[in-house]
């Protein structure tokens, strides 16, 4: 007999607000079947911070300000306070859905490829869909190189794709969410 509970692995960029986890919430509340969320937040990547940090200074700013020299900056600290960033938004995340009367089965930190540890939690848990909330990216959504994207084309679910902190009505004028493709 199948578990008749119904997984839904959320993969989220940043912490989720009160409104994002009720709007989750209201697309499962017409299920007969308990639904159970497990929730992966991408690490956020300390060397990438140091580099796109470096790269919004000019070439003449950095060779006429002396500032501070790569090898004085402490890698290892600012790995570890986005570590402990991404564990707060995490724990938010999880608080949130709970409030909003969500049952949390499990959370976990992605340290890998987002979409690579997605597929397997959705084979770990047998989840039935996934949703991928993110923060607009223009660029991204551009190329079609989004996570909400590459899951589609990895996974045997349905993935939807909604941008944290802007309600259904906000999305549904985009070119993603539930409004589109």
């Amino acid at each position: 007999m199948a578990d008749p509970t119904y997984n839904v692995v959320l993969l989220v960029e940043q912490a989720l607000t009160p409104l994002d986890a009720r709007q989750v919430r209201s697309l499962h509340e017409a299920l007969d079947e308990p639904v159970v969320y497990y929730v992966l937040l991408p690490l956020d990547d300390a060397a990438a911070r140091v580099e796109a940090s470096l790269g919004t200074l000019s070439g003449s700013e950095l060779l006429a300000a002396p500032g501070v020299p790569m090898n004085d900056i402490d890698i290892d600290a600012v790995r570890e306070e986005c570590r402990e960033r991404s564990e707060a938004d995490l724990t938010t995340t999880v608080t949130v859905l709970k409030e909003a009367g969500a049952n949390v089965g499990g959370s976990k930190l992605v340290t890998g490829s987002p979409i690579d540890e997605l597929a397997a939690e959705v084979t770990k848990v047998d989840a039935r869909e996934t949703i991928v909330l993110t923060r607009p990216h223009v660029v991204a959504e551009l190329f079609r190189q989004d996570w909400a994207s590459k899951a589609r084309r990895k996974l045997g679910v349905p993935v939807l794709h909604l941008l944290e902190h802007e309600t259904f009505d906000e999305q549904a004028a985009g070119p993603d969410g539930i409004g589109g493709a």
